[in-house]
């Protein structure tokens, strides 16, 4: 099933970032417009507190809103160190 359009277009291609990137969005939420979940579930990431967050409706600003949950996907924990790792690993050859 697919989730509903968010309204501002800069908030709207910050979620399918976070999409692209394995996060969950669910729509939906008291004061919120829905949340980003993250995908990792590791005991060395902190995803119980920082990587659920909140996507507003009507921001003051939707480009910084939209700057800022891209911040919280591209800074997670565990997918910075999985991206780092990636980068290390020897070639084959």
């Amino acid at each position: 099933m697919s989730r509903s359009v968010h309204p501002k277009k800069e908030i709207e291609e910050a979620l399918r970032h976070a999409e692209a990137h394995g996060w969950r969005v669910e729509v939906g939420g008291a004061h919120a417009w829905g949340k980003l979940y993250c995908p990792y579930k590791d005991d060395d990431c902190r995803c119980g507190e920082f990587c659920i967050t909140c996507v507003w409706r009507t921001p003051r600003s939707s480009g910084n809103h939209a700057n800022a949950l891209m911040r919280v996907v591209d800074n997670c924990t565990t997918h910075t160190k999985q991206r780092s790792a990636t980068r290390h690993a020897p070639q084959k050859e």
